[in-house]
């Protein structure tokens, strides 16, 4: 490994008010994953981390922890963090296949999990461990959603969704591939056939448009659909990627890694959205980038742009006059919205002004036993997020579930 985990963890101050656990979006435990680490405790440590986090290793690897755990560790003030996340990844991948998730008693009530990315693998997982009898149902033909089809194999090898699903199965959780809830089934039939409790992860697959003439062009794509499967694309040798987040990152270094030889990044604004380890590693691939580059319109042989200028404040002080910037492609990256496949063939269903499943403060829909979490419902965030909602979804949906079970006594007259 580039990092040596014993000696990252023995740089571990053990601090009494850890800013790291603060700067966890789930809280994550550090300072005891690193000490029962350090005293030689691995299963335990996994342990501890897999019951906090189902996605613990996944989110060793994809999470933005310059901003969150080492961003915020006291030694990164006048020197170099803690390396947690690897120190994570390594405990966390040892014990994945370890592990023996045992279930609780069968408790004879069914729920089903629409979409298998973040926020249904976890909530899969926390509701079969309470003895439910879980469902997955997940439209395409492997589990992980985003995880699979919208994150490089580079960033996020997929043989650890391989080895999840293994995990599910253990559980007891059925799993049914390429079945797209809102086409031959719907959420009718699942109540129907005694679903007492419906979770919808379906994720956010819309690409959203720029709204420009030329987005129809046959070398035009979106973001997330190149990520699905990149081999069936043949971009050319100069790519063009309008915006700059995260996802842009990814498909401008998996174009690379595919033969296009020059790539380069329109941001609108003076910097990227994207975290700055992955603008690095980026920079460092050969990604080129071209801030304040506010496209007009694509054309077949590249993408006309005016050129803005800056304050010191980054505010936009003066627009050049359009310019056309040559590529044989263009990747259009910048954000998606919610399917509303689902919306449109079930009633009682809400949408927000943004597009996505409406839902409360803790997950509940416009319709009764049904829930929501993830990207459906606040639109594209990152792994942990959805992991930490949908922990408290899965809470949500348990005591739902109870009082279907346990209903109160009805007062007589």
């Amino acid at each position: 490994m580039a990092i040596h985990v014993v000696n990252e963890a023995k740089r571990c101050l053990q601090c009494k008010n850890p800013r790291c656990r603060t700067g966890c979006p789930i809280n994550t435990p550090i300072p005891d994953m690193i000490r029962l680490f350090r005293e030689n405790h691995l299963e335990e440590a996994g342990e501890m981390l897999f019951r906090n986090n189902p996605l613990s290793v996944i989110c060793s690897l994809v999470c933005d922890h310059e901003k969150q755990c080492e961003g915020h560790c006291v030694l990164g003030i006048k020197g170099a963090p803690v390396h947690i996340s690897s120190i994570e990844n390594y405990i966390s991948d040892s014990y994945l296949d370890r592990m023996e998730l045992t279930p609780a008693p069968k408790k004879g009530q069914r729920v089903a999990i629409i979409g298998s990315g973040p926020a249904g693998i976890t909530i899969a997982v926390l509701l079969a461990q309470r003895g439910y009898d879980v469902t997955l149902f997940e439209s395409r033909e492997k589990i992980g959603g985003v995880l699979r089809y919208g994150i490089p194999a580079f960033r996020l090898p997929k043989e650890i969704l391989d080895r999840y699903k293994e995990q599910l199965l253990r559980l007891g959780i059925k799993i049914r591939p390429n079945t797209a809830i809102g086409q031959s089934l719907t959420v009718d039939d699942l109540q129907r056939d005694g679903y007492q409790a419906i979770f919808i992860g379906t994720g956010v697959w819309r690409p959203k448009k720029l709204g420009i003439p030329g987005e129809s062009l046959g070398n035009v794509h979106f973001a997330i659909d190149y990520l699905v499967n990149p081999d069936v694309y043949d971009l050319g040798s100069d790519l063009v990627i309008i915006g700059a987040g995260n996802s842009a990152m990814d498909v401008a270094r998996t174009a690379l890694r595919k033969g296009v030889k020059h790539v380069t990044v329109f941001c609108r604004r003076n910097q990227a959205a994207a975290s700055v380890r992955e603008v690095e590693y980026a920079i460092a691939d050969g990604v080129e980038f071209l801030y304040g580059a506010r496209p007009v319109e694509i054309t077949d042989d590249g993408v006309r742009y005016s050129q803005a200028e800056f304050d010191a404040d980054g505010k936009v002080i003066a627009l050049q006059e359009p310019r056309q910037f040559p590529a044989t492609s263009v990747v259009v990256a910048v954000s998606q919205g919610a399917q509303n496949r689902i919306v449109s063939t079930t009633t009682g269903l809400k949408m927000t002004d943004h597009g996505l499943l409406a839902t409360d403060g803790q997950g509940h829909t416009t319709r009764p036993g049904i829930f929501a979490s993830g990207d459906v419902v606040l639109g594209a965030r990152t792994v942990v997020e959805a992991v930490r909602y949908s922990r408290q979804v899965a809470d949500e949906m348990d005591r739902y579930l109870q009082t279907l079970a346990h209903p109160a006594d009805t007062p007589t007259e």
